[in-house]
């Protein structure tokens, strides 16, 4: 069985003790591929010292995620620009809309979203998108920037039925975690009605740690108990949900696989 975590943040100072174990309990359930989303410039260096640590399994992405954006969100922006035109990255992320921690930096949130957007064209890579309490306004963003270049991932997607298939029909995909194993998140519930077509799997990892090790921090050996969840959603083996959302994640990547 093959697993990819498309969104980890293996990178930070809580796997520093013991970054080549949680490498290694990952490999041992299955996880070949590791993607490595970027917050702004002070976690760049730890990214790329990653992918050069794990070369061929940790690919780094490039980009400003909207808890991040701030006074100074021309200024990393411009950082993450010289990077890309510098090297090649997996994807652009995380970018999007928070709407939940602040709402200070509203307009300044849409436009560095909306720069990174044209990133993703440009290169031809896909977006990653973080969207917490804003998917339909990150969902009609795209649609309004939508071009054949442009693919990615709702990371962390917990929205309802209606927007997973307004997301479907854009040919993007969903990053489904540790949230469809909380009883009260409702996304069980979606995930049941959905194909599997457009759904990737993730960890967000220290973050989001599934049921039933919530409260601890998350590492994506735990993907395991995504790939559970979702098998027993859709009465499924757990091998043909890994076989499908692997081939997903290799579809949405293809850029940089």
């Amino acid at each position: 069985m093959t697993l990819i975590d498309t969104h980890c943040h293996l990178y930070l100072d809580e796997f520093a003790e013991d970054r080549q174990q949680v490498m290694e309990r990952a490999a041992a359930q299955g996880v070949e591929r590791f993607y490595l989303p970027a917050i702004d410039s002070t976690v760049l260096d730890s990214i790329l010292q990653m992918e050069k640590d794990f070369p061929g399994k940790c690919l780094a992405m490039i980009g400003l995620h909207p808890c991040s954006v701030k006074d100074n969100y021309t200024t990393e922006l411009l950082l993450a620009e010289q990077q890309l035109s510098a090297r090649r990255f997996a994807a652009i992320g995380e970018t999007g809309l928070d709407f939940y921690w602040d709402k200070t930096f509203v307009a300044q949130q849409y436009d560095a979203f909306k720069k990174q957007i044209a990133w993703a064209k440009e290169y031809s890579i896909p977006v990653v998108i973080h969207s917490r309490q804003s998917t339909q306004e990150c969902i009609d963003i795209i649609r309004a920037l939508y071009d054949e270049r442009l693919t990615g991932i709702f990371h962390c997607f917990g929205g309802s039925l209606e927007e997973a298939r307004q997301i479907s029909s854009l040919g993007f995909y969903m990053g489904i975690g540790g949230v469809v194993t909380y009883k009260n998140s409702g996304l069980a519930a979606v995930i049941e009605q959905l194909p599997l077509d457009n759904i990737v799997l993730e960890t967000d990892a220290p973050y989001l740690t599934p049921a039933p090790l919530r409260g601890k921090r998350n590492e994506s050996a735990y993907l395991a108990y995504v790939v559970q969840k979702i098998a027993d959603i859709k009465k499924m083996r757990v091998e043909e949900v890994a076989a499908i959302t692997s081939l997903n994640a290799e579809k949405v990547f293809k850029f940089s696989s």
